[in-house]
Formats: structure tokens, sequence, C-alpha cells
């Protein structure tokens, strides 16, 4: 699904969006244009998020100590010139879901900074 927050017509920024939606993405306004076109995409919404929880198998917890190696890791190839998230990812040869949480923590955490084009950096 394609949707789209239009913009003012007159700004140059917008034109993306505006075009999106002429050529038929759905039209955001609110959240509850979002919700009507997801909600068909998770039927399980409906159902008890208790009887959901019971039913899968119970995740893991993460291990601090590998946490830990891989913020690690992280900063050791981290420099202050800015580096393609994507190469990082393949450098690791991890799994990207993991790589990009502890990169998201990083962040947070003041240790790494994100720039536009898809770059990430050290702070030093």
């Amino acid at each position: 699904e394609v949707l789209a927050v239009p913009g003012h017509p007159f700004d140059a920024r917008a034109a993306g969006c505006n075009m999106l939606i002429r050529d038929g993405a759905t039209l955001v306004r609110h959240v509850a244009d979002v919700i009507e076109v997801l909600e068909p995409l998770h039927p399980e919404r409906g159902q008890d998020a208790r009887q959901r929880r019971s039913d899968s198998p119970p995740r893991p917890e993460p291990d601090l100590h590998e946490t830990d190696a891989l913020h690690s890791r992280i900063l050791s190839r981290l420099g202050p010139s800015p580096v393609a998230e994507d190469q990082l990812i393949r450098d690791l040869e991890l799994a990207p879901a993991s790589v990009t949480a502890v990169l998201v923590e990083l962040e947070l955490n003041g240790h790494v900074l994100r720039q536009s084009g898809g770059l990430i950096s050290r702070v030093n």
C-alpha cells in the first residue's frame, strides 16, 4: 500500500507526495486514514492480545554480553568520517535487524550520529 501526506501545491518539496496522490496513493489526512488502509492487512488485530502472547513461543532474553560486544564492534568500525549503514552491516556479517536495533540504541545514547543518505558516524 502507498500512502502520502499532501503538501502545498506551490511548495516544490511536496511535489513527490502530491504526484503519488495524483497517481493513486491513499491520501493521509489523519491517523484514521492510515488505520483504515492497514487494518485489513492485519486480521489478527481483533484477537485478544493475551491469547496471542500465550500462543507464541517464548522469546529469549537478549544476552547483555553479546549486546555489549556488538556495541564495541560497531563503535570500533566507526569514526568521524561517515560510513554507509548498509556497508557497516555487510562488514559485520550479521542480520540487519540486529545491527539496526543496536545502532538505534547507540544513536539514542549519543554515540552515533545519523546523516543524510544513510550515512552514520561515531560521535567523539
